[in-house]
């Protein structure tokens, strides 16, 4: 089987999701090409020659984030190029932008079966873009949905979400969750927090991921500010503006028990030298940095966004925040603050346990592999086995209801 993959958004953890099941793939026996745009990450050129290496086809397109028509309609063009030369079984797209022009180039070219993964629909957070934008991209994934074999969530909440959403045509949506290598997080050494000015001896829960409102890193700081989380700090570690954040914690007098430490490529050292993760978003589909938190036995305190509902069993592997606000996330990181490090010990090595089988690399790329073959094998748009409901998966996305 020959699946081509599409993606404009490599960064964050859909440059993890695309390199780890692209080599994964390749690894399984699969004849795997990639196409990519590297305008939004310095590291991911880096990532792509290594892929080169053990064998993977690469090619490069500019594309951009932005609706820029004619830059679309030129880099469409260049996609549909490279499908009629290596002729893939699949196409797989994800995210918004390669979505769009690669399920068009499949479309134009007759070329693979059309496999999507959205990694969260753009248009479901009301923050990220207006009222208007919003509608035209719902628009665009209604009719496109209409001609794709398969869609994939990375979480069964996520799924509930896609469905709720009313752009999906009934029975082509399929789970197959993010997968990590534990191995990569195991046995990395502490750093000494006070580079960044904090206490060691004092708690730290750290913020990972990128700068901006879908992240929630406001959140974490009005809850921070609360009276009785006084004994606690938090490192926010990840790319983007911090200036707004750092004014915020200023003004809220958090300075001296907050840091910012920017993008960083040691995050199993950041995970080995603090209490616990916070994930205080507002929108997800499966976080990769909870994974990371739990392959490194760490306790989470999350939100219940898409992904992380479906990972933190509240006080079984970390404290689950009752809603997607400073009020219930300082709820939850009291709750953790009070447990204790034993406890917190206790509810880590429980989230690494639930990791392990469910949520590795070699179970991703079986479940891609057999979202493929149906898809392959059935033919039909719009067409497939009813996928089963998992149990306690609901959701508080961010405007999930359509």
């Amino acid at each position: 089987m020959h699946v081509l993959h599409v993606m404009e958004s490599t960064i964050g953890g859909t440059r993890r999701h695309l390199v780890d099941v692209a080599r994964g793939q390749h690894r399984a026996g699969l004849q795997v090409s990639v196409i990519a745009s590297t305008l939004r990450d310095p590291g991911f050129p880096a990532d792509l020659d290594r892929l080169e290496e053990e064998g993977i086809h690469v090619t490069r397109i500019p594309m951009v984030r932005e609706i820029r028509p004619l830059t679309d309609f030129k880099h469409l063009r260049q996609i549909a190029r490279v499908l009629k030369e290596r002729n893939p079984d699949v196409v797989h797209t994800h995210s918004s932008k390669a979505g769009v022009i690669g399920r068009r180039a499949s479309m134009s070219t007759g070329v693979g079966v059309r496999v999507h993964t959205p990694h969260t629909f753009a248009f479901l957070f009301g923050a990220l873009f207006g009222r208007g934008k919003r509608a035209l991209i719902r628009s665009i994934e209604r009719g496109l949905s209409k001609s794709t074999h398969r869609i994939v969530a990375v979480s069964e909440s996520e799924a509930q979400t896609m469905e709720r959403s009313g752009v999906v045509p009934e029975g082509i949506v399929r789970v197959v969750p993010n997968g990590l290598d534990p191995k990569r997080i195991e046995g990395a050494a502490p750093l000494d927090v006070t580079q960044f000015g904090l206490d060691p001896s004092r708690p730290i829960a750290a913020v990972i991921g990128l700068v901006y409102s879908a992240k929630g890193q406001d959140l974490a700081l009005d809850a921070l500010a609360r009276e009785d989380l006084k004994g606690l700090q938090l490192l926010f570690v990840g790319p983007g503006d911090t200036s707004a954040l750092e004014e915020r914690a200023s003004a809220l007098g958090l300075t001296r028990r907050v840091a910012f430490t920017g993008a960083r490529d040691d995050v199993p050292a950041v995970l080995a030298s603090v209490d616990w993760l916070l994930l205080p978003s507002r929108w997800e589909g499966m976080p990769y940095v909870v994974l990371e938190a739990m392959a490194a036995s760490l306790t989470v305190v999350a939100t219940p966004v898409d992904g992380a509902a479906d990972l933190v069993v509240d006080d079984v592997t970390g404290f689950l925040a009752e809603s997607i606000s400073a009020e219930a996330i300082g709820d939850a990181l009291y709750r953790a603050l009070m447990a204790g490090k034993s406890r917190r010990d206790v509810l880590g090595q429980a989230g690494r346990a639930r990791l392990q089988g469910a949520y590795t690399i070699d179970s991703m790329v079986a479940g891609l592999s057999s979202v493929y073959e149906e898809a392959l094998g059935g033919g039909t748009l719009g067409v497939g086995a009813p996928r089963a409901e998992a149990e306690n998966s609901g959701t508080a996305q961010a405007e999930a209801k359509p």
